[in-house]
């Protein structure tokens, strides 16, 4: 029965080590790299919530591209709404600086 408590507490043990570094590396990938955002209305359809109804789609939006400003034509961006600077907004790039759009 000791043998049984003392695999236990290894098992424990290693699982509370395994989770304290887990969870830094998640969210430094997740600060630095890319992160997961869910998307929501009908401005996107119906390349994204086609459907419509209650449903959303989520992306992995990457922030290393945007870092290094590396946006092109057609490439879907997440930014703060400038009406509600709680909210971001996620749309698609459809010019870039210098172009003209009729």
């Amino acid at each position: 029965m000791a043998q049984h408590a003392t695999a236990g507490r290894r098992y424990l043990r290693a699982f509370v080590s395994g989770f304290f570094v887990a969870v830094p590396v998640t969210v430094t990938v997740l600060d630095r790299c890319a992160y997961v955002a869910r998307v929501e209305g009908a401005s996107m359809q119906p390349f994204l919530n086609p459907e419509g109804g209650s449903e959303c789609d989520v992306v992995l939006l990457n922030r290393w591209s945007v870092r290094n400003y590396q946006v092109q034509r057609g490439d879907i961006v997440s930014v703060v709404s400038p009406r509600n600077p709680q909210q971001k907004i996620i749309k698609r790039v459809i010019g870039l600086e210098g172009d003209f759009i009729r």
